[in-house]
């Protein structure tokens, strides 16, 4: 009966820690691997998950959507939900932003962002699809955990003479 009550304690234990960091990880923090090379050198991807960047994201941000230029997002891909994309903001709601080798000027509308990656010439951002719509956004990329000798905070980079309040 002992052994019962051994595996029986143990599985109860597993069971509430796994309830437990599935709640944490839905409201809190989420954890995803960078493919691609649109955020090359911010971020290093290989073709498989464990070769690239693995980051965290936290989700306190979009409660209230408090995001500032230059955050590194984690989001939804406008026209494929099931893909997410992790890309730099670069404008808000309401403001003019100036089109990268372009003189054209574009507002965003109210409740959408700017995003685009950090190697603009591999890169599929908003200068390809527009505008995001803000309920698209999963949360802030903070840190990179993995591989180890990349640990560590994601530098928040704020374009240069892009963006007009007006």
């Amino acid at each position: 009966m002992g052994t019962y009550n051994h595996l029986w304690s143990i599985a109860k234990r597993n069971a509430m820690a796994a309830v437990i960091g599935v709640s944490i990880s839905d409201r809190y923090v989420t954890f995803t691997s960078v493919t691609g090379e649109s955020m090359y050198p911010t971020f290093t991807a290989a073709s498989n998950v464990w070769g690239g960047d693995f980051v965290l994201a936290e989700k306190r941000c979009i409660e209230r959507y408090k995001f500032s230029h230059g955050d590194v997002i984690l989001f939804k891909c406008p026209s494929n939900h099931k893909q997410l994309f992790v890309k730099r903001l670069i404008g808000l709601p309401g403001e003019w932003i100036q089109i990268p080798g372009s003189l054209k000027l574009t507002k965003i509308p109210e409740g959408h962002c700017w995003v685009e990656g950090d190697n603009s010439a591999r890169s599929w951002d908003s200068r390809a699809f527009g505008p995001i719509p803000l309920g698209l956004v999963q949360g802030r990329v903070t840190h990179i955990i993995w591989p180890p000798s990349r640990t560590g905070r994601v530098e928040r980079k704020i374009p240069e003479g892009r963006i007009s309040p007006d």
